[in-house]
């Protein structure tokens, strides 16, 4: 009998052969498709973080169709102590290390959390959308039913903002609260209201014209609560730390709502393409125009 020799196949070597030209097989027709885990992971947060153009409000009014940012404005007065955050949050979809590894879109339900960064891009820009008949480019009103929807940077997806009573088993993660969250199925747990900032004007300016880049209050309604970041509960996700958005209306001493409550509905700068609203002057500092 010959002596074993290292270069003498032995066991189920071709067996084994045939498994690796498969599995080569394989990955190279996932490739080729774009369905490698790591080609799934590098659209996604692509589109995520796809520069976005917002819509410019030329007679400075929001309108049904419009692409715009929430922005919960920094109130640089606030006492509050250290562990608040500071700066203007946007408004974005939250996507935990499960989701970011499970599909190359997006996958309802999704959280939504405020960031830091107030540059518009795939997951902090959202639609106006209409529910009730408007037609696109109608401005909406203070009191009027509207939708809001989310991309993420995908032009064939879109998701929904969405809320619901609080449950034993449906709640804000860090406060217990009214959660928020992003579905792919609209109903009336996807309906939302703006209400004029000054609770003692509130009804002589319902029906008017909600103006952009000026405070406002957002409420949903179903549950008559409005949209809040408390900037003291922070949420870990794929892009790092940030804020929990909620549904609770924070009322002061005078039954006015708290800086937490306080949303700016963000369009382009048209003198400046890649510019937003956000740093200009406000021209109407009562937040609104009587025609």
């Amino acid at each position: 009998m010959a002596a074993y020799r290292p270069g003498v196949l032995i066991g189920n070597w071709e067996e084994d052969a045939c498994l690796e030209e498969d599995r080569l097989r394989d990955f190279i027709g996932k490739r080729e498709r774009g369905e490698l885990l790591i080609q799934k992971i590098s659209k996604l947060q692509d589109n995520l973080l796809k520069k976005i153009q917002l819509s410019v409000s030329k007679d400075g009014y929001v309108h049904f169709g419009d692409t715009v940012m929430l922005l919960n404005p920094d109130d640089k007065s606030s006492l509050e102590n250290h562990h608040r955050a500071c700066g203007s949050l946007t408004l974005a979809i939250n996507l935990d290390e499960t989701s970011i590894y499970s599909a190359k879109s997006l996958q309802a339900p999704c959280g939504v959390s405020a960031v830091e960064s107030v540059d518009p891009m795939g997951r902090n820009t959202f639609c106006i959308l209409s529910v009730d008949g408007g037609a696109v480019g109608d401005p909406i009103k203070f009191g009027q039913n509207f939708g809001l929807g989310t991309t993420g940077g995908f032009s064939d997806q879109m998701l929904y903002l969405a809320s619901d009573h609080k449950s034993f088993i449906r709640f804000a993660k860090k406060s217990y609260l009214q959660q928020v969250f992003l579905t792919d199925e609209p109903s009336y747990l996807t309906y939302w209201q703006a209400a004029f900032l000054d609770p003692q004007l509130r009804l002589e300016y319902e029906g008017f014209p909600v103006p952009a880049n000026s405070k406002i209050i957002i409420t949903h309604c179903h549950t008559n609560r409005s949209l809040a970041v408390p900037r003291n509960f922070w949420t870990r996700s794929y892009f790092g730390k940030e804020y929990e958005v909620i549904c609770h209306t924070y009322l002061d001493s005078h039954k006015a709502e708290e800086d937490k409550n306080h949303w700016v509905i963000v369009t382009a700068n048209p003198s400046n393409e890649d510019g937003t609203m956000i740093d200009r002057p406000d021209p109407h500092p009562s937040g609104i125009r009587k025609n």
